[in-house]
C-alpha cells in the first residue's frame, strides 16, 4: 500500500447495537488507515445517540468532516430509515421489522447520493441482523462482505445447525452432544443458547439465523478472530465457506487521535483511570457485563456483597439503568473505604490495559473476550445467554485463561472465583497463558500480521474489481 487511494470508496453499514457497532467500526478504520475512502454508516437515531454521547464534536454528514485515519479518511452518514420519536422501538422484534422494511430503501438511497457527490461506493460492508444489505449490494452490483462480530467457532455452530449438517438437542432429545469439525465435542449446555429448545427468545434466533440465508451473495466473509486462537475451525470451514480472520477487532498501543473515533452510547468515565493508577500492580478486580445484560437484584447483591468481603479493590460498570439494583447505601459505603470504584460506563480497553487491573468478570461477550485476551488479563466468565456461553468454555477450557463462575451467583462462590483467579500457583499459570495469548493478537495485527495480511489483501482485491479486472470470477479466499 504506502499512499491514499480515495477512489476506493468502502461503505459500512451496521445494525444499530453497540456490540455490533463497536467492531464494524474498529475494521473500517483499519481499512481508512491503509489509504481508501470509508464511509460509516447506521440508523439516524443510533447516530444521535452516539453523537450525544461523545466529548469531541461529532463528524456530521458533510463532506469537509473527513477525517483523517492513518493514509486514508473515514466519514460518518446515517440511514434515514423511518424512525418515528413518538413510537420509539422497545423491542428487538420491533426494530428489525422497521429496519427490514424501510432500510433497503434508505441504504439503496445513500449509496445513490455517494455516486452523486462524487465517490461512488466500491465495496459495501455490513454485519449480522441485516442481511437484506447484501441484497441491495448485488442490486446494485457492487460487491459486498460482511463481518461476523462472533467467534468463528459460532459461526461454525450456527452454519451447521441452518443448514441441519448434524444433529442439535431437541425437545424428544436434550442430550445430544454436538461435534464439528475443528471444534472440541459441545455439550447441550455449552452450545449457544438460541439454538436450544428452552430459548425463548425464538425472534432472536430467527434473526441470528437469517444471514445464512443469503450469505452467497457476500464475496467475503470475516471473522473477528485471529488465525492463532482458532486455527483448527477456520481451516475446517474452508472448503464449505471460507472464513477470513482479520481481528481481534481492538483498538491497542500508542493513543492516537483515531483511536479516539467511537461510537458509544454512554459517556465514558474517564476519570476511574486516574483512580486505577493509584492502585497497586495487579490488584483490581474488573467487572462489566457490557451494554445489555440485565443482573437481577438479587445477582447485583451477591455480587456487591461477594466483591466486597474478597479484600480486593474493586472496579465495577454499573450502567444508569440498573444502579437502583444494588444494596441501599453500598456504593457509597465501598467508595468512602478507598478501595472501590462504581461508574456508569468505562473506556473498556483503556481499563484493561492498566498494570493495576488482575482479572477482569465478564459476562463473556465476544467484544469483551477479544478484549481481554489483547490486553493479557485472565478472566472470571459469568455467561448470560446466547455465544457467551461458548465462549466462556473456550476462555476457561481450551485458552485455560479462566474461571468459571456458576449461576446464579452467590457471595462466597464470587469471592472464591476472585481469590482463585488472583493467587496461587494455578492464577500465575493463567497469566503466564494469558500473555501469550496477548502476544499473539497482537502480532496478528501489526504491520504484516495475519490478520493484516487478510485486510490488505482484501482492499487489494476490491481495487482489482474497480479496475475491471476479473469482475465476474474474483472470490476472495485468503489468497489473490
Amino acid at each position: 500500500m504506502g499512499e491514499a487511494d480515495t477512489s476506493l470508496h468502502f461503505l459500512f453499514v451496521s445494525f444499530p447495537s453497540q456490540g455490533h457497532v463497536n467492531p464494524l467500526l474498529r475494521l473500517a478504520k483499519r481499512v481508512a488507515s491503509k489509504g481508501p475512502l470509508v464511509t460509516f454508516s447506521t440508523t439516524i437515531d443510533f447516530g444521535s445517540r452516539i453523537r450525544a454521547a461523545s466529548e469531541s464534536n461529532f463528524p456530521t454528514d458533510s463532506d469537509s468532516d473527513l477525517i483523517p485515519v492513518g493514509l486514508g479518511f473515514l466519514r460518518f452518514e446515517f440511514l434515514n430509515e423511518g424512525a418515528d420519536p413518538n413510537d420509539p422501538c422497545d423491542s428487538l422484534s420491533k426494530l428489525m421489522r422497521r429496519i427490514e422494511a424501510n432500510g433497503p430503501s434508505a441504504l439503496a438511497d445513500l449509496i445513490h447520493r455517494q455516486s452523486a457527490a462524487g465517490r461512488p461506493v466500491s465495496c459495501l460492508v455490513n454485519n449480522p441482523f441485516i442481511p437484506w444489505a447484501l441484497d441491495v449490494g448485488a442490486d446494485l452490483s457492487i460487491p459486498s462482505a460482511v463481518l461476523w462480530i462472533q467467534s468463528c467457532s459460532v459461526f461454525s455452530i450456527y452454519y451447521h445447525f441452518h443448514h441441519r449438517l448434524v444433529d442439535f438437542p431437541t425437545e424428544d432429545n436434550l442430550e445430544i452432544h454436538v461435534q464439528l469439525p475443528g471444534i472440541p465435542p459441545m455439550a447441550p449446555d455449552e452450545l449457544p443458547t438460541f439454538l436450544l429448545p428452552s430459548n425463548p427468545y425464538k425472534s432472536l434466533t430467527e434473526a441470528i439465523l437469517a444471514q445464512f440465508h443469503n450469505i452467497i451473495k457476500a464475496r467475503w466473509i470475516f471473522a473477528n478472530s485471529f488465525d492463532e486462537l482458532e486455527h483448527d475451525t477456520f481451516k475446517a470451514l474452508e472448503e464449505a465457506v471460507p472464513i477470513i480472520p482479520i481481528g481481534p477487532l481492538v483498538d491497542v498501543g500508542e493513543e492516537s487521535f483515531q483511536d479516539k473515533i467511537k461510537a458509544d452510547l454512554w459517556k465514558s468515565a474517564d476519570h476511574c483511570l486516574d483512580w486505577l493508577e493509584t492502585q497497586k500492580p495487579n490488584s483490581v478486580v474488573y467487572v462489566s457485563v457490557g451494554s445489555v445484560v440485565m443482573l437481577s437484584a438479587d445477582e447485583m447483591a451477591e455480587f456487591a456483597f461477594g466483591l466486597r468481603n474478597s479484600g480486593r479493590s474493586f472496579l465495577w460498570v454499573v450502567r444508569e439503568d440498573v444502579r437502583e439494583l444494588l444494596p441501599e447505601g453500598f456504593e457509597k459505603a465501598v467508595e468512602a473505604e478507598g478501595k472501590a470504584m462504581l461508574v456508569g460506563w468505562s473506556p473498556q480497553e483503556k481499563v484493561l490495559a492498566s498494570k493495576s487491573i488482575a482479572c477482569f468478570i465478564t459476562h463473556c461477550g465476544w467484544n469483551s473476550t477479544l478484549e481481554a485476551i489483547a490486553a493479557g488479563v485472565p478472566v472470571i466468565a459469568y455467561p448470560q445467554w446466547g455465544d457467551q456461553v461458548p465462549n466462556a468454555k473456550f476462555l476457561c477450557d481450551i485458552c485455560g485463561i479462566g474461571e468459571r463462575l456458576s449461576a446464579p451467583a452467590m457471595r462466597d462462590k464470587v469471592e472464591k472465583c476472585v481469590a482463585a483467579a488472583i493467587d496461587g500457583e494455578e492464577a500465575v499459570r493463567k497469566r503466564s497463558r494469558v500473555a501469550k495469548w496477548k502476544e499473539a493478537a497482537r502480532e496478528a495485527i501489526a504491520a504484516n500480521g495475519s490478520s493484516d495480511q487478510n485486510i490488505e489483501k482484501f482492499i487489494d482485491d476490491v481495487r482489482k474489481w474497480v479496475a475491471g479486472a476479473g469482475r465476474s470470477s474474483v472470490h476472495y479466499n485468503g489468497s489473490l
